[in-house]
């Protein structure tokens, strides 16, 4: 039995992380987490290449280091100032009734949230501006994407709110927040996408047409994939959005065909349009979410530019 990794020894079990009931203390939790395994495994370094930090030169005003990343990488980086990076991220979260679903002792929702408020932390330590929108067959909550004193505390109070939705309607929120975001942002849309493909397509083609780079978490529990229940039960069907009496032996085969289907569907949209896509089962820890998240930007080459360079 081979040891776990030193990066995967720090990551912390998601149950245990839903647990924490302060949201931005899960973040944080998060985020300290991902820095610690990124100092400690053979990605050592690879965090600070998507960070808004640059290397210390000669001439630097020293009061300007950043001490923590310091002591985390033993490498000096200087954090650039607000007037130096035009990163402008607007969050999306779905809070419809399919997200309240989970078979490990929270939901898809508070998956959700809880990523949503980890690359909130996150992008507000680098200095960058960050947004949120919550959704479900309508527009919840939206707050435009800043960096100032108190507006990270109003975003994750924003994102604590229970989802009371029913439906899942995507279209409608990727069209509102296109008419909201005129500058060049990073767009992050968090769901189960257990919507019809075909707003879906156009919504997100929407914005890249708008020359946003959108990323897209699709989050997904895993007995909805394996469709492993035991007795009959009611079921939502996420295509007519009909409550169902099944047995599940019985259709468990037809279920994960389709299933699987309208996945691959979501998953060649996003390829087609250029879009990043990341699949997060529930039960996996978030930081390999964060560690995804940075992984497909990086690769995509499409880090937002400096002013003046777009």
């Amino acid at each position: 039995m081979t040891a776990a990794s030193p990066a995967a020894r720090t990551m912390l079990d998601p149950k245990a992380l839903m647990a924490i009931r302060n949201l931005e203390l899960r973040a944080r939790t998060v985020v300290e987490g991902f820095w610690h395994g990124i100092h400690r495994s053979p990605y050592h370094g690879f965090s600070v290449e998507f960070t808004e930090y640059r290397p210390y030169a000669q001439g630097d005003d020293p009061r300007y280091l950043d001490w923590r990343l310091v002591a985390r990488t033993d490498r000096y980086f200087i954090k650039k100032f607000e007037d130096e990076t035009n990163l402008r991220c607007s969050l999306l979260v779905d809070g419809s009734r399919s997200m309240n679903f989970g078979s490990g002792g929270y939901t898809k929702a508070d998956y959700a949230r809880t990523l949503a408020a980890t690359l909130a932390y996150f992008l507000s330590r680098q200095g960058d501006a960050t947004g949120l929108l919550t959704f479900d067959e309508q527009v919840r909550e939206y707050l435009p994407a800043r960096n100032r004193p108190g507006h990270l505390r109003h975003l994750m109070l924003a994102l604590e709110k229970p989802a009371h939705g029913s439906s899942t309607d995507v279209a409608a929120p990727l069209r509102r927040i296109a008419e909201l975001v005129r500058k060049r942002s990073l767009i992050v849309l968090i769901s189960d996408l257990l919507a019809p493909i075909e707003s879906l397509a156009t919504s997100l083609a929407l914005l890249t047409a708008s020359r946003h780079e959108v990323v897209v978490f699709q989050v997904i529990d895993p007995a909805e994939r394996t469709f492993d229940f035991d007795q009959a039960a009611r079921f939502l069907d996420m295509e007519s959005g009909r409550d169902l009496f099944l047995d599940p032996s019985l259709a468990r085969s037809e279920y994960v065909r389709r299933f699987e289907a309208h996945m691959e569907s979501v998953r060649g949209t996003c390829e087609g349009l250029g879009i990043g896509h990341v699949l997060l089962d529930t039960s996996k820890p978030l930081e390999f979410a964060l560690f995804d998240f940075l992984k497909a930007r990086s690769m995509r080459g499409k880090l937002i530019r400096r002013k003046g360079a777009a």
